[in-house]
């Protein structure tokens, strides 16, 4: 019989340019993480690229170093955003998945599937479990808040970014055969897929949730908050 899943533990918010990092422990692996236990009726999913690989574009802008405190920071803050709800961080990388277990946060390994292919992996294994909907939340969202508390939709719920492109949030029913399409023109086609699935589709307009970090410009604007 599988053990029930600590629940992930509350973390502080923490401000996107903070230095404070987890201290590294041993390497997680499926034993320690139980990432096929039932988390709850309602879990968010976040998923965390290696934090070196992650936010190249800005490597004009920021060090090696600024660069992974920066990405580093910016998923504390949003795994922080996710109370009450319990967090699941699907991610590749053995010092995402060590940072994720010292959070409190289930751990779901799924290496070489790329973001959709990850992001719908994890969502069959909270379906399976028993998980009846699931909050999608990306980590580069510093001004992060209530992604725990959204309200109840029957349907596929999306934040968009705030150029209307991309899909910074999304929820919608463990169980359904919604395939994921992340990456440039994701809201629409988000929007498109949901017809195909018969989903309902609600838009949440919330500027905290719309802003993300992609380009320079967008840093520069985070320093000025």
């Amino acid at each position: 019989m599988a053990q029930t899943l600590r629940r992930p533990r509350r973390t502080e918010r923490v401000h996107p340019y903070t230095d404070a990092v987890p201290r590294a422990t041993a390497p997680v692996t499926k034993d320690v993480t139980h990432q096929d236990d039932f988390l709850g009726p309602e879990v968010v999913l976040v998923p965390v690229k290696a934090f070196h690989q992650a936010k190249r574009r800005l490597v004009a802008t920021l060090t090696e170093a600024e660069r992974v405190r920066l990405v580093r920071a910016m998923a504390e803050h949003v795994i922080a955003a996710c109370a009450p709800l319990p967090v699941a961080v699907v991610c590749d990388d053995d010092a995402v998945a060590r940072w994720a277990d010292a959070l409190g946060a289930a751990v779901m390994w799924e290496p070489g599937q790329g973001l959709n292919g990850a992001v719908r992996a994890g969502v069959d294994r909270l379906a399976r479990t028993g998980t009846r909907w699931v909050t999608v939340a990306h980590g580069d969202l510093p001004r992060a808040s209530g992604l725990g508390s959204l309200p109840a939709f029957a349907g596929l719920t999306l934040v968009p970014d705030r150029r209307d492109d991309g899909t910074n949030v999304l929820r919608l029913p463990a169980d359904s055969t919604f395939r994921f399409a992340y990456g440039p023109g994701s809201f629409r086609a988000h929007r498109a897929e949901a017809a195909r699935c018969g989903l309902a589709v609600r838009v949440l307009r919330d500027p905290a949730l719309a802003y993300d970090v992609d380009w320079p410009d967008d840093v520069a604007e985070l320093g000025r908050a």
